[in-house]
């Protein structure tokens, strides 16, 4: 975005090809924009893939009642490695900073995130 404001983008699912940009992403400017679609249009809609934002199923919900929800692959990679450092830290801090448990845990952890 411009000025440390964040955008809202609209792509295309089957193409990937930019559908429109939204200087903002607020809700109520969300809610007015699809608005201006007729319902018919809105109801045709199957798939609304998305990020993590907590109020986009709220506006999904109330914009497209046919729609199915699908959480972009990049932000459930992030929210599962997360997951996984916090258990691996929260395990290492169980044991002696000088056992082997804990070097073990501590050090290579990028190695845990590689494919085997």
């Amino acid at each position: 975005g411009v000025d440390r404001q964040l955008h809202f983008i609209c792509l295309d699912g089957d193409n990937h090809q930019v559908v429109q940009i939204l200087r903002t992403r607020y809700k109520k400017n969300l809610l007015k924009y699809f608005g201006r679609f007729s319902p018919q249009a809105r109801a045709n809609v199957k798939t609304v893939t998305m990020d993590l934002n907590f109020y986009y199923q709220d506006i999904v919900r109330a914009c497209f009642p046919n729609a199915q929800i699908v959480i972009d692959r990049f932000h459930m990679i992030q929210m599962l490695t997360r997951s996984f450092n916090s258990l691996r830290v929260q395990v290492m801090k169980t044991f002696d900073k000088r056992s082997r448990q804990y070097q073990l845990l501590k050090s290579p952890w990028k190695l845990y995130l590689k494919k085997f």
